[in-house]
């Protein structure tokens, strides 16, 4: 078994050095706050999809204490279109502690970092490693699926039992003084090697001693417990307009997309056309005695996210007078560029072609 791990450790950082062409634009990057940013923004995230919002943040701020100077509504606004919102919260609330805690400076131990807010095991491990060349092992999807077949590991890796063995696996196979090196290896190796599906078993440099190969257990490999399951939501949108102004709210609560605006929102169990929402008692208090006119009743619309499928319709009145007192405020349509809006209803205002972005 060590002869195996020793291989293991010596033919990964050797293709790493000679065979490692995976290039990104943070790819040997020393500085932990950028190390930190391309974290953040490449959780749950592509990265053919990160890579633009990583390049504005860095533009607009290079240093945490100017993210953390910076207006949250802002923020919110350059991560548009990014999804999974509370990372934008949390990188703010991280970035603010980092600028009045550490004056500005990036924390240099583990057990700080990781005290961050947003950041878990994972990033805090790619930050100490990365930035500082402490000896931390990172563990993502790429690690998990290589430890996993190269050593036949069948505990299921989202178990509690699994993140340990795991986790203490991937510690021990860490050379400590090459660290940075190793980490950046093992995730580049999963990405394009051993690859989810159709890896390149036969350029394998670990293929003469990888166990899922000799026991054909490739395609079973990694195991995961629990089936991801997936929620169905009906959100009917009312674009309200009212005198050249907008109806619309911040998403408080613990829901998707908090922190961002949403014009008056009814969500149903199912899909609803508009004489169906006529009947239901949200739009009765907001509607029942304030007249108006349809200007437009948008097509189904789908987002897809991890644990939910959003199917969205869009209602576009005119009022000829306020409507009842409610949570939702009055803004100029010409300001709101100013709002961060999710994805869904940004994607529908631009198809509108409101010419408010």
């Amino acid at each position: 078994m060590a002869d195996s791990r020793l291989f293991f450790t010596e033919r990964l950082l050797e293709w790493n050095q000679l065979s490692n062409t995976r290039t990104m634009p943070w790819k040997g990057e020393k500085d932990p706050y950028r190390i930190w940013l391309s974290e953040i923004i490449l959780q749950q995230t592509r990265v053919e999809q990160g890579l633009p919002y990583y390049q504005k943040f860095i533009e607009h701020y290079p240093t945490a204490t100017k993210l953390a100077q910076a207006p949250e509504e802002e923020v919110f606004r350059l991560w548009q279109g990014l999804g999974y919102y509370a990372r934008c919260k949390n990188m703010l609330a991280a970035a603010r502690e980092i600028a009045t805690t550490y004056k500005g400076k990036f924390p240099g131990n583990y057990d700080q970092i990781k005290a961050l807010k947003g950041i878990g095991a994972y990033t805090a491990a790619a930050v100490a490693s990365f930035g500082f060349h402490l000896p931390y092992a990172v563990l993502d999807g790429n690690v998990y699926r290589v430890l996993s077949r190269y050593f036949a590991i069948d505990t299921p890796i989202d178990s509690t039992a699994g993140k340990k063995q795991f986790g203490d696996l991937a510690q021990e196979l860490l050379p400590a003084d090459q660290s940075a090196a190793y980490n950046q290896s093992v995730m580049d190796f999963g990405a394009v090697v051993c690859k989810p599906q159709q890896p390149n078993c036969t350029a394998c440099p670990l293929n003469r001693k990888c166990q899922a190969r000799q026991q054909q257990l490739i395609d079973v490999l990694p195991v995961k417990s629990k089936k991801l399951q997936i929620k169905k939501r009906y959100f009917n949108h009312f674009l309200v307009e009212f005198k050249d102004n907008i109806y619309i709210r911040k998403r408080t609560g613990k829901d998707i997309w908090q922190n961002l605006h949403e014009f008056i929102l009814i969500e149903t169990p199912e899909a609803a056309e508009l004489d169906d929402l006529r009947k239901n008692e949200a739009f009765r208090q907001l509607f029942g005695k304030t007249p108006f006119t349809v200007i437009n009743v948008s097509a189904p619309q789908k987002q897809q996210l991890t644990h939910q499928t959003i199917h969205s319709r869009f209602f576009t009145l005119e009022v000829k007078q306020a409507l009842p007192p409610n949570d939702y405020q009055l803004v100029s349509r010409k300001t709101l560029d100013k709002y961060a809006f999710p994805k869904t209803i940004t994607a529908f205002l631009q198809n509108k072609k409101l010419q408010l972005f």
